[in-house]
């Protein structure tokens, strides 16, 4: 193939051959292989057409974590939603370690990689779908903390105990620690649901706390619309509710 061959194929095309000779490199090789040099060979293009397409490796990587996370994420909107968030949330935790340890390549390049400081488009795309799970439980009343208080307790334990399953060998991994790790982390995020009789009038004596109410107030207002609020009024506010549901756990 000649540079002027390369440059007349469609940029759609060219974009997705590099891509899947990527991943190849990612799939058979491992991240380690990964470089422009082997993954030009495996695309059979010239070294500088990747960076005429990505921009640099950083964009090529980014490229390939959105293409092979696509199935996590694909997964992930298909799980079913119940009455429970916290159930729900312990499914997407299952989803995610099952994807860590079947996918390590993949996972590793969203996750592992601290690239120019900040998580990968495909990394940023789950946590945003992680906060709207939390943003249920805080719906039912049961959150301990913040929303994204707990969103980032929850990220931080699963792509812990994730990274430390994968770098341990197959033969000596304890699945049991992650399913320890889970229910320690929703124990610590979550109250349980409230009992059936009538709740107290007593402020924050809910098995959440403070934090239940506020953000149960929160979600609320966040299903609202247009807030009879001025931009810095409803910064404060919910900076407000954030403080009293953060309290609690500042001071375990």
């Amino acid at each position: 193939m000649t540079a002027d061959t390369v440059a007349a194929q469609p940029a759609g095309t060219l974009r997705d051959k590099i891509v899947l000779a990527a991943a190849d490199v990612l799939e058979k090789d491992g991240l380690d292989a990964m470089s422009t040099r082997a993954v030009a060979a495996r695309a059979g293009v010239f070294p500088p057409t990747i960076f005429r397409v990505f921009g640099d490796k950083d964009g090529l990587l980014e490229a390939l974590s959105e293409y092979g996370f696509e199935t996590y994420l694909q997964a992930k909107s298909r799980l079913p939603r119940s009455e429970d968030p916290v159930a729900d949330l312990r499914l997407a935790w299952d989803l995610h370690v099952e994807f860590g340890l079947t996918q390590p390549g993949y996972y590793g390049l969203v996750f592992g990689q601290s690239r120019s400081g900040r998580l990968s488009y495909a990394g940023r795309k789950a946590i945003t779908e992680l906060q709207v799970m939390v943003t249920r439980v805080a719906a039912a009343g049961r959150l301990r903390m913040s929303v994204e208080r707990a969103t980032a307790v929850m990220h931080a334990a699963g792509v812990g105990v994730v990274s430390t399953l994968i770098s341990t060998p197959p033969e000596s991994r304890d699945l049991e620690t992650a399913r320890v790790t889970r229910e320690v982390v929703l124990e610590a995020i979550a109250a349980a649901p409230p009992a059936a009789e009538p709740a107290s009038t007593v402020p924050g004596a809910g098995p959440a706390g403070p934090a239940g109410p506020a953000m149960a107030l929160r979600a609320a207002l966040g299903t609202e619309g247009e807030l009879p609020l001025s931009p810095g009024e409803k910064l404060l506010f919910m900076e407000l509710l954030n403080r009293l549901a953060d309290v609690r756990s500042d001071t375990r």
